[in-house]
């Protein structure tokens, strides 16, 4: 009897150029970002994951990529504060604030976008998610900008950005992007986070719009590749099990299957196999010990050290050699 196909498989041919534990990558814009670049943490990579904040359209990740790369600094007009010690930019997400002072802020600002153009010159991927096509327009300024910080609406009008303007701002931000780092590799996505929102019909037209741009980036920059994980999510996992119970983020198991998709798609050999290895060993480092501080754990822990030493040479771990260590240490003199 044949087998059954209970889902359509999404393809994802391996990529051409692979990522290894030297690659340095960088993960940029929506919430998926975060998490895509939390999980590459999670498992020893050198990333930095969405430092900017939360980014859902392409047209706001641009605007401050440009901003970091030509040195230049938000717009004054566009800081807001709510409260005494709590300062925002309607550039930036609400993650990105300070707590102190208007000029503190200011400060902060500046230094992280001036970190923020050396780590690309740095960066050997760039890891871009796209969320939106809908973005605010600031009505004082007559600017597009990221984040309207739940003001009043009457100041701002919604806009749903077309193809046109979204790719005119990614072709200015890669006319100053590739010349600076000239070997970086650009990896888009589309998030599989709903915009519900926006209403289900218009984040479908949102959610075209970005796939199209992935499209126009990558047939026209050969730097640029495109990672399916909206197709993986709404075609490969087509059920509500694979959502969180408010039905528009994707839960743990399809963040981590599509982030085992990604990796088996860029990953070489070796690097699978000591990523393989860190996975044992952090199970290990996880584990907790049923009957206290034992012989049996004493053994457990003298094991994980030893499978820890053998990645010493390959991954970072001089931190949770130290901190077992430091258990057998106290607890076994």
């Amino acid at each position: 009897m044949n087998s059954i196909k209970l889902s359509t498989e999404v393809s994802v041919p391996a990529s051409p150029w692979k990522i290894n534990y030297d690659t340095q990558l960088m993960t940029l814009g929506s919430c998926f970002a975060t998490l895509i670049g939390d999980r590459l943490f999670e498992s020893k990579f050198r990333v930095l994951p969405n430092e900017l904040g939360t980014l859902f359209n392409p047209w706001s990740i641009s605007k401050l990529l440009q901003f970091a790369i030509r040195e230049q600094f938000p717009h004054l007009g566009h800081y807001l504060s709510l409260g005494k010690h709590h300062h925002v930019s309607y550039d930036f997400h609400s993650s990105v604030y300070s707590d102190t002072t208007l000029d503190d802020f200011d400060t902060q600002l500046r230094l992280l976008l001036r970190r923020t153009r050396q780590q690309l010159l740095d960066t050997d991927v760039l890891v871009l998610t796209f969320g939106s096509a809908f973005a605010y327009r600031y009505l004082k300024t007559g600017e597009l900008i990221a984040n309207c910080h739940k003001t009043p609406a009457g100041e701002f009008q919604k806009e749903l950005l077309s193809l046109e303007t979204l790719s005119q701002s990614m072709d200015e931000l890669l006319a100053l992007l590739l010349p600076l780092n000239p070997d970086l590799k650009i990896i888009v996505t589309v998030s599989p986070v709903r915009h519900t929102r926006d209403t289900l019909p218009l984040n479908q037209v949102s959610k075209s719009l970005l796939r199209l741009l992935c499209h126009y980036l990558e047939t026209t920059y050969p730097q640029v590749a495109y990672f399916p994980s909206y197709e993986i999510m709404l075609d490969e996992l087509r059920d509500y099990r694979f959502y969180e119970p408010d039905l528009i983020h994707p839960d743990s198991v399809a963040v981590d299957h599509i982030f085992r998709t990604f990796l088996k798609a860029y990953l070489d050999q070796e690097t699978h196999e000591t990523l393989k290895e860190w996975q044992q060993a952090a199970q290990a480092i996880a584990h907790t010990p049923k009957h206290g501080y034992s012989e049996e754990y004493r053994k457990h822990l003298t094991q994980t050290i030893e499978r820890l030493r053998k990645l010493k040479n390959r991954l970072a771990v001089e931190t949770e050699i130290e901190k077992i260590s430091l258990i057998l240490k106290n607890q076994y003199p």
